[in-house]
C-alpha cells in the first residue's frame, strides 16, 4: 500500500524501456526500483549509506546463512531483473537515474541470483543456528515472496479426484490485498498484468501476476465507516463475528424481499472497488472507487447489502483480470484456489466461483504460504527432485465449491455495468481536466 513513489514511477515508465514488457507494459509504484529512486531523492543520506538493498525474503536467507544470494522470484517480480538474459540491465538502471546501482557488478542489488528451491551457501550459520535452536548447516532454501509461496503450495493442491495440471489453476492469495497467480509453459504477455516472469515460482514455467491493492482491507473499511458498525459491534460483543453475522443475514434478507438468490440484493447497487488505485489489469494507481444505487435505507440491512456489493466487486475485478489474460491468448482456467484471510470467508469465495463461473477449491490446509515454504525446503534438501513435484506431493487436497448456474445471467449483466463504471470514471476525469485547462 506504499504509493509514495508515483512521480518516480511515471518517469521510469516514460522511458518505455524494453524490460517493461515483462511488467504488463509499465512498472508499478509498488515495486522496488521506483522506491529506491524515491529514497535517493527524498532521503539521500540514507540512500548513500546503502550497502545492500534487500527484499524481506532475501534478507532472511542472508541473515540465516551469511551468504548474499538473491531469489530469482524476488528480483524478477519486484526489481526488474532481466530473467531472459540472466542479468541486471545497466541500461534500464541508468535510464531510471540509478546508475550507481550498476557498480561492483550490481553488488547492492545482488550479483548472485538463484532460482527458488536451491540450497543457499552452507546452510544455517553458527549465529543463526544458535538463535533459532537448530543445527549448524541445516539446509536453507532460496526464497519466494510470501504470496508466491502460497501459490506454490496451492498449485499442487487438488480435489480428491481431478485434473492435476498446474497451468489450469489461478491461485488467489487473498488478505489485506489480493494476488492472482497463474503459470504457463509458454510466455503470456498481457497488458496490465505483471509478467511473464520466467522461472519465478516453478522453474520451467512463466508466471503472470495480477492483483488488487486492497481487498480484505477494503471490506474492513466499508464496514468500519458505516454508521451501523458501532451498534453491530456492541451487539455482537466485538468485531470478531461481524462477517459471519452479515453472511447469515444476507440470505434472510433475500427471503424477506422475495428474491430467489441473495446475489439479487445488489441488482441496483454497483461498485467499482479501487479506492486505493488499480493494480491490474488497468494498472492505474490514481483510480478511485464508485458506488451507484444509494438510497435512504439505514441500519444493519443497509450495511449488509453494501458489504455484499463490495464483495461482488472484488470478484468482478478478478474476472476482469482473467478476461484480460484470455484476450492475450492465455489458455482457459479450470479452477480458482484460495488461501489467506479472505479464503475463510465463504461469501467471498462463492461470489468468485459464481462471477468467474469457475469451481473454487479451498485447500484443507489453511496456511498454504507455509506449505509453499516447506516445499522450498524439501526441494532444497533433495527430498524431491523438483519444486513442481514437491508442490504436488505436499499441496494436499481441498474442498470444491461449484458456481451457481442460476446467477450466471445476473452476473453477466452486472459485469457489463462494472466495466461501464471504469469508462464513466475516465469520462468524468476528461470533463474535469478540460474545464481546469
Amino acid at each position: 500500500m506504499d504509493h509514495r513513489a508515483e512521480l518516480e514511477t511515471d518517469e521510469i515508465n516514460a522511458a518505455k524501456h524494453a524490460l517493461l514488457k515483462y511488467v504488463g507494459g509499465q512498472v508499478s509504484l509498488e515495486m522496488e526500483i521506483p522506491k529506491l529512486l524515491w529514497l535517493k531523492r527524498n532521503l539521500p543520506q540514507t540512500y548513500r549509506s546503502i550497502w545492500r538493498a534487500f527484499d524481506l525474503p532475501d534478507f532472511l536467507t542472508w541473515r540465516a546463512t551469511d551468504t548474499d544470494t538473491r531469489s530469482l522470484c524476488s528480483v524478477v517480480c519486484k526489481w526488474n531483473y532481466d530473467a531472459a538474459s540472466h542479468n541486471w540491465s545497466a541500461d534500464f538502471l541508468r535510464g531510471a537515474d540509478l546508475e550507481e546501482l550498476t557498480r561492483d557488478k550490481f553488488a547492492a542489488l545482488g550479483s548472485d541470483v538463484q532460482p527458488p528451491g536451491k540450497p543457499v551457501g552452507k546452510g544455517l550459520s553458527q549465529r543463526a543456528a544458535s538463535e533459532l535452536g537448530l543445527a549448524v548447516g541445516t539446509v536453507v532454501s532460496t526464497s519466494l515472496i510470501d504470496a508466491h509461496a502460497g501459490a506454490l503450495g496451492m498449485f499442487g493442491c487438488r480435489p480428491d479426484e481431478g485434473d492435476d495440471d498446474v497451468q489450469g489453476k489461478m491461485a488467489l492469495i487473498a488478505g489485506t490485498s489480493t494476488c492472482h497467480m497463474s503459470i504457463t509453459r509458454d510466455a503470456c504477455f498481457a497488458q496490465g498484468v505483471w509478467g511473464p516472469y520466467q522461472d519465478a515460482i516453478i522453474p520451467g514455467y512463466f508466471l503472470n501476476e495480477g492483483g488488487q491493492s486492497i481487498a480484505g482491507h477494503l471490506l474492513d473499511h466499508v464496514l468500519k465507516t458505516h454508521e451501523s458498525y458501532p451498534e453491530l459491534k456492541e451487539k455482537l460483543g466485538g468485531d470478531k463475528y461481524i462477517y459471519q453475522h452479515l453472511n447469515k443475514l444476507l440470505p434472510e434478507l433475500a427471503v424477506k424481499r422475495g428474491l430467489s438468490e441473495l446475489s439479487c440484493l445488489t441488482q441496483d447497487v454497483h461498485v467499482w472497488p479501487d479506492l486505493h488505485g488499480n493494480r491490474s489489469p488497468v494498472a492505474d494507481p490514481t483510480l478511485r472507487g464508485i458506488i451507484t444505487g444509494l438510497d435512504m435505507t439505514r441500519g444493519v440491512d443497509s450495511l449488509a447489502i453494501k458489504y455484499l456489493a463490495f464483495v461482488q466487486a472484488l470478484a468482478y475485478g478478478t474476472r476482469h483480470i482473467i478476461e484480460n489474460l484470455y484476450q492475450h491468448k492465455r489458455a482457459a482456467f479450470q479452477t480458482l484456489l484460495f488461501c489467506g484471510g479472505l479464503a475463510k470467508n465463504p461469501l467471498y469465495v462463492q461470489c468468485h466461483a459464481d462471477i468467474c463461473n469457475l469451481p473454487a477449491l479451498i485447500p484443507d490446509e489453511q496456511e498454504m504460504v507455509l506449505v509453499g515454504a516447506a516445499a522450498l525446503g524439501a526441494a532444497a534438501a533433495g527430498h524431491y527432485d523438483s519444486l513442481e513435484s514437491a508442490s504436488k506431493a505436499m499441496g494436499g487436497t481441498g474442498q470444491l465449491l461449484m458456481p451457481n448456474a442460476n446467477t450466471v445471467e445476473l452476473h453477466n449483466r452486472k459485469y457489463k455495468v462494472f466495466l461501464k463504471l471504469l469508462d464513466h470514471q475516465r469520462e468524468y476525469r476528461d470533463i474535469m481536466q478540460a474545464n481546469s485547462a
